[in-house]
């Protein structure tokens, strides 16, 4: 058996490429930063990688992270500027022995050091979102993040039962610099055990870390549960408990996968959107809907829905 899952429609043609390696005996490690790398490299994805949206200061700082759910071995960076794959540099951390977590100059240092493509990841179809959102907020008025953040995150299963999960994000729009979100964080964006399953997390970061919501459904699982119960039950408190708490919480979408293939989705937002890939069920893109009892369902995307999501992202831009 194996399966692959991610956050989001972006998703789609990565985890396309991860199926075939899959299905081929690749592990793991190298379908999962395959379809990662294809994210980070489609420039028409504003949320992650090459095109990601820049901070307040117009520069584009990259999170990513990559687990070894047999070894335990995960790497991270926060805040690396000006290399194409962050996800790769993050897998190459995961081998090092310490210093595993990577933030800012110091990331890059290691990054140039032992090779890794440098680039400018600032295009100008971010530039012109950069320049739309300076005109559209007023000068007497805060530049704030947006309310999007779409990260990428991944749980991989291969066929010798060897798991991972790997997250890579540009994190808020017009954040401040050196802002890190959960996605590099072990425990919330991401957690991996080949012995149980895994987990990602996409949303506002400063909400999941408040949860360690990853790693809560990986617990939920190792006690028994069905990924989809897990999922469901560690969105939902963690969810109200922010709420009874705070008054309020943050967008916070789940997806995970178990040593058997079975996969779960949760999220507390309207429009969520993941793919997955198995031995049984070929790349297929899920919508996220609610009932009228708030109860969450999937829904096949249509080919409409599908062409439309492309159509929209790669419309061109018109500076204000």
């Amino acid at each position: 058996m194996y399966g692959i899952i991610a956050t989001w429609r972006m998703a789609l043609e990565g985890i396309t490429e991860a199926d075939k390696m899959l299905k081929e005996g690749s592990s793991a490690g190298d379908a999962i930063e395959t379809a990662v790398k294809a994210v980070e490299d489609f420039e028409y994805y504003k949320s992650v990688g090459y095109g990601g949206l820049p901070n307040e200061e117009m520069e584009v700082e990259l999170d990513a992270a990559f687990m070894d759910g047999t070894t335990l071995d995960l790497g991270c960076v926060g805040g690396i500027k000006d290399f194409a794959n962050p996800v790769s540099i993050a897998r190459k951390l995961s081998k090092e022995p310490v210093n595993n977590f990577l933030v800012g100059a110091g990331a890059e240092k290691y990054a140039h050091r032992h090779g890794f493509e440098r680039k400018n990841m600032l295009t100008e179809r971010a530039k012109i979102h950069y320049h739309n959102r300076v005109v559209e907020t007023s000068a007497n008025t805060e530049l704030k993040p947006y309310s999007g953040h779409d990260t990428v995150g991944m749980v991989c299963l291969d066929c010798e039962g060897n798991m991972t999960s790997a997250t890579s994000t540009s994190g808020l729009f017009m954040k401040h610099p050196g802002r890190v979100g959960d996605s590099p964080v072990s425990g919330s964006g991401f957690y991996v055990d080949s012995n149980v399953g895994g987990a990602s997390a996409t949303g506002l970061g400063e909400d999941v870390m408040k949860g360690c919501v990853s790693y809560e459904i990986v617990r939920l699982m190792k006690d028994g549960m069905h990924p989809q119960q897990a999922c469901e039950k560690a969105v939902k408190e963690f969810d109200a408990d922010l709420k009874r708490r705070r008054n309020k919480a943050g967008d916070m979408s789940l997806i995970a996968m178990n040593n058997k293939g079975e996969w779960g989705c949760a999220t507390n937002i309207e429009g969520f959107s993941f793919a997955v890939a198995t031995e049984n069920e070929d790349p297929t893109v899920y919508l996220v809907k609610f009932d009228e009892d708030g109860k969450q369902y999937f829904e096949v995307a249509s080919k409409e829905w599908m062409d439309n999501y492309m159509k929209t992202r790669t419309a061109p831009l018109v500076r204000k």
